[in-house]
């Protein structure tokens, strides 16, 4: 019922796991912690007991729904000299339309089973998302930290719904990278150091969107262009090759961001940038963060 109603709302596929104490994902994130690979993330060192335990975030936590939402376009900038953001920026701020989608499939839990409640999740909680959609059965987490959803992809939005409700639950499936190094490969940084394992301060996504100090020097010339987010270890990944196009209009990107020319990245004025990302997630890192992130791969 719940899955049915999802996809009907224009989710892609949904999950359910049962809410349980994440033992083996607490030993791996306090090792990560501990070694410093999340950088100037600070904030991952809140609420630790929080993010391991959904019991702490929603009194009576039974089970975690998941959903995912295809992102994946083959619309791609025109000018291949220009700076590039990730595809998950191309259209509307993701946070948005996976809320508005979540707290549908909510309303309709709630009109169908009385007194259930829940809380719904989209990047705004201690919430290790992938995992749960790992043990939802959505798919398995890739050597390049990505979920990668044997149908879908890895080019996919995640939302989490955690609910007191006693539920079905899927069972997890096994990982299918096999002997498959490629992303690991492609990273022109060097930040998948180990399969699963991403040492933020080397990684792009990280470095043009979560720093906010200046990027370091020996990173210049590694960045491929990327001025917000990165999309190389996806991008080779072979569960991306079929790949299909999403079918959310609300994620499809400007033309005149597609039209772009190097020249027009370059001269870029908060104007324009208000105009392209002013409802979008790059407004994150904000004109002057872009501004930098531009600075470093142009000059």
């Amino acid at each position: 019922m719940i899955s049915c109603k999802a996809k009907k709302i224009g989710f892609d596929a949904c999950g359910i796991a049962r809410a349980e104490y994440l033992e083996e994902e607490s030993a791996h994130l306090k090792s990560w912690l501990h070694n410093n690979m999340h950088g100037s993330m600070k904030y991952m060192e809140n609420y630790f007991d929080t993010r391991v335990d959904p019991a702490r975030l929603v009194k009576g936590a039974k089970s975690v729904i998941v959903v995912l939402l295809n992102y994946y376009t083959n619309k791609t900038q025109k000018d291949r000299s220009a700076p590039v953001i990730s595809k998950y920026a191309y259209g509307k701020d993701y946070h948005l339309i996976l809320k508005e989608k979540l707290y549908q499939l909510l309303d309709f839990i709630k009109s169908k089973i009385k007194n259930a409640s829940g809380r719904i999740f989209v990047d705004s909680a201690p919430v290790l998302e992938r995992v749960w959609a790992a043990k939802a059965g959505l798919g398995w987490i890739g050597k390049n930290a990505s979920l990668i959803s044997p149908e879908h992809g890895s080019f996919v939005f995640i939302g989490v719904l955690i609910t007191d409700l006693e539920l079905y639950y899927g069972n997890q499936i096994k990982e299918m990278c096999g002997d498959c190094e490629k992303c690991i490969s492609a990273c022109p940084t060097r930040a998948i150091i180990n399969p699963r394992v991403i040492d933020a301060r080397k990684c792009i996504s990280y470095l043009t969107v979560e720093h906010k100090d200046a990027i370091p020097e020996k990173f210049r010339g590694n960045f491929s262009n990327n001025v917000f987010g990165c999309d190389i270890c996806q991008s080779v990944c072979p569960w991306n090759t079929n790949a299909r196009n999403h079918n959310t209009s609300e994620m499809e990107p400007l033309p005149e961001l597609l039209e772009m020319s190097r020249n027009d990245w370059y001269n870029l004025s908060e104007k324009t940038f208000r105009e392209l990302f002013g409802n979008t997630v790059v407004e994150r890192t904000g004109f002057s963060g872009l501004k930098r992130n531009i600075g470093f791969v142009m000059s």
